[in-house]
């Protein structure tokens, strides 16, 4: 009976310190922050505009970048204005639920991300692979349901989570050292036996994700033997442009999170405050960037982004005076 009362404990709010360890510089740091913040937000924002109303745009490929776009501006939300409002406000109090639905969506976004780069993989490999059949392959019907797979799969992913953190009670601390929720640093706060968190947290989703990097590696080497059996330099040079932009994005989604995670499983020396700056960094670094990757590296967006502001630039200068 004991034990059935104390296992429903829940705490009202949880107390997030922010980076501990570096409380004096909550200002200082807040500052690049907010600007890379709003960044991602606007970076994203106009990526998916210009996709909606170019025409030339609407094509699977853009379907997907629209997609990681989106992706993107919910990660970064989710955590970034809280660690922000931590910092400038001192607001330092989460309600539960709150946080329990900020570990859901910050693990949903990285598990949804890593399968839309893949979706994003299958299109290049198709393109370049088997450019007669593309059409035929990759449909919107087609489209619509690998989308809806994405969502499907991300969702059911991550959803026990939030069953496996209700279940604990929560009778020592309600103090989170870090600026939001995740999974295991609040499982951890529990006074019980979180084995089943840490073996679903760490297990699950990561060999998911590692599947997903197997995927996308067996897909780029069968682009490369494609594309170097083309004839021409110029047939090589174009197609391998055309990944140019989504290989970049891969490697600075994977290669942060994996050092991350590793950091995290092995790298006890290291200090609390590093782990916590370097989460931090790993929400808003990405998708800061990758809207400024695809409109350097593509020529359709970068032609979409100057039709768009033009358009808009036009419309300010017909509306009436007074």
């Amino acid at each position: 009976m004991i034990h059935s009362n104390i296992s429903i404990i829940h705490p009202a709010v949880f107390v997030l310190l922010g980076i501990p360890g570096l409380e004096t510089y909550h200002i200082w740091l807040s500052i690049p922050l907010c600007l890379m913040y709003v960044t991602a937000v606007l970076g994203n924002s106009i990526l998916i505009m210009v996709i909606i109303t170019e025409r030339n745009l609407h094509e699977p490929m853009y379907f997907f970048l629209s997609m990681l776009a989106i992706t993107d501006i919910l990660l970064s939300t989710t955590t970034v204005p809280k660690a922000l409002a931590i910092f400038w406000f001192h607001a330092h109090n989460i309600a539960f639920d709150a946080c329990v639905t900020q570990v859901f969506f910050v693990h949903t976004m990285f598990v949804g991300e890593s399968a839309i780069l893949l979706a994003m993989a299958f299109d290049r490999f198709v393109a370049i692979c088997a450019p007669l059949r593309y059409a035929t392959v990759l449909t919107w019907p087609t489209v619509g349901r690998m989308a809806l797979a994405i969502v499907i799969r991300s969702v059911c992913i991550i959803f026990p989570v939030i069953f496996l953190l209700k279940r604990l009670p929560f009778c020592r601390t309600n103090i989170v050292p870090h600026s939001y929720c995740e999974h295991i640093g609040v499982a951890r706060l529990a006074c019980a036996d979180i084995t089943v968190n840490i073996w679903y947290g760490f297990s699950v989703p990561i060999v998911m994700v590692i599947v997903d990097v197997i995927l996308i590696a067996v897909s780029y080497s069968l682009i490369l033997r494609a594309v170097f059996r083309l004839p021409s330099q110029d047939a090589r040079h174009k197609a391998l442009s055309t990944c140019g932009s989504h290989l970049c994005v891969i490697l600075m989604f994977y290669v942060p999170s994996f050092f991350t995670l590793l950091t995290h499983r092995f790298g006890r020396n290291i200090p609390r405050h590093v782990h916590i700056l370097l989460a931090n960094l790993y929400v808003v670094v990405p998708p800061m960037l990758n809207p400024i990757v695809y409109g350097v590296k593509t020529k359709q967006i970068r032609e979409g982004v100057v039709h768009w502001f033009l358009d808009i630039k036009t419309q300010c200068c017909s509306l009436p005076l007074g």
